[in-house]
């Protein structure tokens, strides 16, 4: 999970706010700072965090320019948060007005685009999704890639795309699923 420092970082130690976390979902100790660059069509940085252990359980970016809005929570704790916002009827999709926030998987994605956010730069919008695959199934799946002239990292993108369309009664993505993906595209 991202680090206090690493977070501090990112905003430049620019700090606008900070209060409890009104939610009881991270404990008693849970803490709130917020960073905004003061610019209604710039950016804002949120993260939340014990104040006795400093476990981070939650950061948030949110890009104004683009109307995007990107969130980390700490794997540990996301159950909890899930099942908080449920009882208080709140969605927690929604970031701001018609704007969802997009749950990332990876420390490096979520640091990538606040990195860029932060410095206006363009960024990728895609989630990064990380992936243990056997050695065979990567193989087979190279060559399938190779076969369609295509990079093995657009290959799994049109395979995820295709898995995405029909719902699967798993809880993620495991090989039965892919090598279902692999045979669907084959045909």
């Amino acid at each position: 999970m991202i680090s206090l420092k690493q977070f501090m970082e990112t905003v430049n130690y620019r700090i606008t706010e900070g209060s409890e976390y009104g939610w009881q979902c991270y404990g008693s100790n849970a803490y709130m700072l917020d960073s905004w660059n003061g610019e209604p069509d710039g950016h804002s940085f949120s993260i939340v965090f014990d104040t006795d252990t400093q476990a981070v359980y939650e950061v948030q970016a949110h890009d104004y320019v683009n109307n995007r809005a990107y969130r980390l929570i700490n794997a540990d704790y996301a159950k909890a948060n899930k099942k908080e916002a449920k009882r208080r009827g709140v969605s927690r999709r929604e970031a701001w007005d018609d704007v969802d926030y997009v749950d990332l998987e990876t420390d490096a994605d979520w640091l990538d685009k606040a990195q860029a956010i932060v410095a206006g730069l363009d960024y990728d919008s895609r989630v990064d999704v990380p992936l243990d695959l056997e050695d065979e199934l990567v193989f087979d799946m190279m060559k399938q890639a190779h076969e369609r002239d295509i990079t093995l990292n657009q290959y799994v993108e049109l395979i995820l795309k295709q898995a995405m369309d029909k719902p699967q009664d798993t809880d993620g993505f495991d090989e039965r699923i892919w090598k279902q993906s692999l045979e669907k595209i084959d045909n």
